[in-house]
């Protein structure tokens, strides 16, 4: 039996618990070329025409990066 191909798919669900219009209305995730993606899509109508769908997508193993600290910063430190 052939292996199921999940590359280049993905899906969505409604948000649950948004707190702000700038949360998303769905989210999921997909697989692109291999790489695992988190994804957010918001939904709007344009003036009373067909509904539109904006998508984010940021990669699972994103890395958060830490702040950056100035010279300045370090040297207003009490010790």
């Amino acid at each position: 039996m052939a292996e199921y191909d999940n590359n280049n798919r993905g899906a969505l669900w409604k948000a649950k618990d948004r707190k702000s219009d700038k949360h998303p209305h769905l989210t999921g995730s997909a697989t692109i070329d291999g790489v695992d993606y988190y994804v957010s899509a918001w939904t709007s109508k344009e003036d009373g025409k067909k509904p539109l769908v904006s998508l984010s997508f940021t990669p699972k193993n994103q890395q958060k990066s830490a702040p950056v600290i100035s010279d300045e910063d370090i040297a207003d430190l009490p010790f």
